[in-house]
């Protein structure tokens, strides 16, 4: 199914709203300590979104999650409803964020190692996810095939030897925070829904240092973990389809 074209004062919201979490992430990145909870760290975003004049959109009835981020531990790749755990050393954490401005969504994530710069499998993993997401952006010339994006994050994972998380995919996004068309982490070129200048979608690899088989935290019904409990990350970006290429709109 074809994405919903936005009227050019939508995609100047998705501009602003863009800029909005950008800088939150941004600044959250920095204001993560070892020591912080999960809950200290929604409560400071929560707080932020407001101030800056976005609305929570994870708290709206269209998503109905508990709080204003997802915060991912370790094995945990996405969707974690935040809680008193306290952030160790060496934690590998991703955080996703939703916001809603002028009506309209954007959508981003990164992950990050608490209290020390990434070395080792830990980088490895970081750089090659990250290193994938620009991939599948770098696809983007202008009108494209979904299969163009997908198989362009599929070729970075593989170089780096992670585990591709197959059930799980980006998604188009604007009037709703998740809609037409799907954008999954592998493919084939040429195929799939094209994409048309004033399109916008999130595009988010997921990766492991293990397997591709995933589970849902049968307490919470939200928190997707990977099964074999190797650890995951998790980058994204809402991009504009523009004429020539595509325009990073979740970026500060």
């Amino acid at each position: 199914m074809q994405a919903s074209i936005k009227t050019a004062t939508e995609i100047e919201a998705m501009r602003q709203g863009g800029r909005i979490l950008a800088t939150i992430l941004s600044n959250l990145k920095k204001y993560v300590k070892v020591g912080m909870s999960e809950l200290e760290a929604d409560e400071w975003v929560e707080d932020e979104i407001i101030r800056m004049g976005a609305e929570v959109t994870y708290k709206t009835d269209e998503v109905k999650f508990p709080n204003a981020i997802c915060i991912s531990v370790n094995d945990e790749i996405v969707h974690s409803i935040p809680n008193e755990y306290r952030f160790e050393k060496g934690d590998v954490v991703s955080f996703d964020l939703v916001i809603t401005y002028k009506d309209m969504k954007v959508d981003s994530a990164f992950t990050m190692v608490v209290g020390e710069e990434p070395t080792g499998i830990k980088k490895h993993l970081l750089n090659y996810t990250e290193r994938s997401l620009y991939a599948g952006i770098d696809a983007i010339k202008g009108p494209v095939r979904i299969g163009n994006i997908s198989a362009a994050v599929e070729k970075t994972l593989n170089e780096g030897k992670l585990g591709i998380i197959r059930d799980l995919v980006g998604h188009g996004i604007g009037h709703k925070m998740q809609q037409a068309p799907e954008v999954p982490n592998f493919g084939q070129k040429g195929t799939g829904v094209l994409l048309v200048p004033g399109d916008t979608i999130a595009i988010e690899p997921m990766a492991t240092l293990g397997g591709e088989a995933i589970k849902t935290d049968e307490d919470d019904g939200w928190t997707i973990k990977t099964r074999d409990g190797s650890l995951a990350a998790h980058f994204e970006h809402t991009v504009l389809i523009t004429e020539n290429g595509a325009e990073i709109l979740t970026k500060v």
